[in-house]
């Protein structure tokens, strides 16, 4: 029977980037990751509507987590596991979505700012007061910049407009109080009303989640009741509403907890991502239980212009410093020279062959990689993805992921990199690695399925049918954001038989590339175990989709669930 770590995770939300692929990571570095019941943890957009005729009026009934039944269970299974990995936003909102929802209240003054929710944030306290030496992970997020389109009614203008006004520069504030009461002033003046959205009640919720971020900072993390903290910027920019509360934490970050430039990476790392958290502490953890956070070290190794010449619209931190600082979360320390893992960083699609050639060097010398496509915007990028997949020691990296921003990004691949590797040096028993390159293999394989063959090409086919047979006109152009809702029941049918066959199409091009080569006339290979210099491999033998498996989790072409099945021998 296999040993294996247990480690309890409350997750941002129930997409898969959050929890399928969490759990599944942590089977390929030895932990099993214990979360909630599908039910408490089920986050939906807007599922009733009102129309005239082929006019959309309205949306409304989204779905949020179930807080009281979350801090339940934490209680309940702490005694059993080893670890604990929490997501605030889900403890005390029900979600990532949950956290926006716009507020008749901004609540009491700090500290007592609202009973209810800091009820639910101090199980963390209880925790880890009963169990102080198991490690407790949380991750935090500082509310974006837009609110949520079609979830209570607000529209995808009120996205639009609200993201579009809360981007505008703001005056600037170092006290707690003046930031929360200066949320509308320009560095001039003051900003106007708005139409799509109540800007009041959005500012109600900026200050509620404000004195969240402060209160688990403050009360939690300094007081000792949280090992380390994530705190992911979600949805940034250079300039707007945020960068007054990044500025305040990252001072908190020094003042109280000995950090520099608004870091430790023993205590508090802050910066731009939110769905890449779950990933990146997991693989933290792993290297806390089995490795006693020995910190491997990393090199980046780039492939056209460097990392510190791009930001992203999406975020305020330029790529470089944002690998940095996802180094710091997952436990590692940045070198220059003589790596533990190398990260290549691909942000040129015409660098592709030299960095295919890099791989293919690191493969030979033994030297861990994890790779991560920048070309792409929200997905992988053609040119790209194709050269990684012409070559065979492509399905030998540790982490890859070529989805959404890049703060997204950096954190799948070195939390997906990071955990395989603590146990590719940790583990001996044969049993158990065979199940842990399973997982990797699985995982690995279903990066490329998503990041790439669903999300840069069948997608496209979705959002197009989807558009073109609208019920109603007033939306058509965004009607893959809620297809249950703006197609018809058959329609939407459609949709789902379309993305199971284009799906199991994907799966089969897929296999037969030679970074998998699985029923080709070749092999390739994925890492079994590391024992010093010493590797030895498992080779590619099945990969097989559910048919009736792809789904649309959300309702909305943007996400789906997937769950590839890999096995290799």
């Amino acid at each position: 029977m296999i040993k294996m770590k247990n480690v309890l995770y409350v997750p941002l939300d129930d997409r898969s980037v959050n929890l399928d692929d969490v759990i599944v990571q942590g089977r390929s570095a030895g932990i099993n990751v214990i979360t909630p019941s599908v039910g408490d943890l089920r986050n939906r957009l807007d599922s009733q509507k009102t129309a005239s005729g082929t006019t959309l009026l309205a949306t409304s009934s989204p779905a949020y987590g179930n807080t009281a039944n979350i801090r339940q269970f934490i209680l309940d299974n702490a005694a059993s596991v080893d670890g604990f990995i929490i997501s605030t936003d889900m403890l005390a909102y029900g979600g990532l979505i949950g956290s926006r929802r716009l507020r008749t209240s901004a609540g009491g003054a700090y500290p007592d700012y609202d009973a209810t929710i800091t009820n639910l944030l101090d199980v963390i306290r209880l925790v880890k007061q009963s169990y102080p030496k198991k490690p407790v992970y949380v991750m935090d997020t500082i509310l974006r910049l837009a609110t949520t389109i079609f979830a209570e009614g607000l529209t995808f203008e009120a996205y639009t407009e609200s993201r579009n006004f809360m981007l505008q520069p703001r005056k600037s504030f170092s006290q707690f109080a003046d930031i929360l009461t200066g949320y509308n002033l320009s560095p001039t003046g003051s900003y106007g009303s708005t139409t799509h959205f109540n800007k009041d009640q959005y500012y109600n919720t900026r200050q509620h989640k404000f004195k969240s971020n402060r209160y688990i900072l403050e009360k939690l993390v300094q007081a000792g009741y949280i090992d380390f903290l994530a705190v992911g910027v979600d949805d940034a920019n250079t300039q707007g509403v945020q960068i007054n509360e990044i500025n305040f934490l990252e001072g908190r970050i020094n003042t109280c907890l000995g950090g520099t430039n608004g870091q430790n990476p023993d205590r508090a790392i802050i910066l731009p991502d939110a769905d890449g958290l779950g990933q990146a502490l997991v693989a933290r953890m792993a290297n806390q239980l089995y490795r006693c956070g020995i910190k491997p070290r990393y090199a980046v190794q780039y492939f056209g212009p460097h990392g510190s010449t791009i930001t992203s619209p999406y975020e305020y931190m330029d790529v470089h410093q944002n690998i940095l600082r996802h180094v710091d979360i997952v436990g590692g320390k940045s070198v220059s020279t003589s790596p533990t893992l190398e990260i290549i960083a691909i942000t040129a699609a015409n660098q592709v062959t030299a960095a295919v050639s890099r791989i293919a060097a690191n493969s030979t010398q033994h030297v861990p990689t994890v790779v991560i496509d920048f070309v792409g915007g929200g997905a992988a990028n053609a040119t790209v993805t194709e050269a990684l997949l012409s070559s065979e020691h492509t399905g030998s990296i540790l982490g890859y992921s070529g989805w959404n921003t890049p703060g997204n990004k950096i954190g799948i691949a070195l939390g997906m990199g990071q955990a395989r590797y603590t146990y590719l040096v940790t583990e001996k028993d044969a049993e158990a690695l065979s199940s842990a390159v399973n997982a990797h293999g699985t995982l690995l394989f279903k990066r490329f399925l998503k990041d790439y063959y669903y999300k840069t090409l069948a997608i496209g086919e979705i959002r197009e049918y989807s558009r073109a047979n609208s019920l109603y006109t007033n939306i058509a152009t965004i009607a893959d954001q809620n297809m249950i809702l703006f197609n018809s029941p058959a329609d939407y049918s459609h949709l789902q038989d379309v993305l199971r066959e284009r799906m199991q199409t994907h799966t089969t091009s897929l296999s037969g590339k030679s970074a998998f080569l699985i029923g080709g006339s070749g092999t390739a290979y994925n890492v079994r175990q590391i024992c010093g210099t010493t590797w030895s491999f498992s080779e590619y033998v099945s990969a097989e989709l559910i048919h009736d498996d792809p789904d649309f989790i959300w309702g909305r072409a943007f996400e789906i669930t997937l769950n590839p099945n890999v096995t290799l021998e």
